[in-house]
């Protein structure tokens, strides 16, 4: 790097602040006309995650990059600012999310194997809308039936840096909408809102 350190640290600062999605250290190199590498844009990168150490936001590094987010315990306080809930996803799509996330690549018969029930394509198209599963190929048997894994975009939207970071399966639960069909019938509706 050449020039001012600090001046280099503001501009990464300052594109960091401003975004409204993760940004890769590949992107951050575009800030600069001169060529800089990697390793430097990492360490600016923690020099800055050190100085905001202790503040209500925070420079996190997730799958897809580098962001600043509100500290988890202030999240309270900020969402009295925005009284929306966030969306509670019923039991089949987390069922069947926890299912890509913690086997994959998963055949959608593995899915129903695993829950006991046929899985209906709204599901797989609401995981596939919001871009948090896709088919990353095809199990080499007849038919040829997609394999399903999660993607960057599910890792960043949880606020995780890899499928090591997942809770304990446990920890999901309270994202399920409790069942509200008899017991014998699946709830397969992709949300409920």
């Amino acid at each position: 790097m050449t020039g001012d350190p600090i001046h280099f640290k503001t501009v990464l600062e300052t594109a960091l602040l401003t975004a409204t999605e993760p940004l890769s250290v590949g992107h951050l190199k575009k800030l600069f006309a001169e060529e800089v590498a990697a390793t430097e844009i990492n360490d600016a990168l923690e020099d800055i995650q050190r100085d905001w150490l202790g503040r209500g936001v925070e420079l996190v590094r997730l799958s897809s990059g580098w962001r600043f987010r509100a500290r988890t315990e202030l999240t309270p306080y900020l969402s009295r600012l925005s009284p929306e809930k966030p969306p509670r996803y019923a039991r089949a799509v987390m069922e069947t999310l926890a299912i890509i996330a913690y086997k994959q690549p998963v055949t959608r018969g593995d899915i129903e194997s695993i829950r006991g029930v046929s899985v209906s394509t709204g599901v797989m198209q609401t995981l596939l809308e919001r871009a948090w599963i896709e088919v990353i190929g095809h199990k080499e048997v007849p038919g040829r039936p997609g394999l399903y894994a999660t993607t960057r975009k599910f890792l960043d939207d949880l606020g995780l840096l890899s499928l090591r970071d997942l809770p304990p399966l446990a920890e999901l639960g309270a994202l399920v909408v409790p069942d509200s069909v008899p017991a014998d019938e699946p709830d397969d509706s992709p949300l409920d809102d």
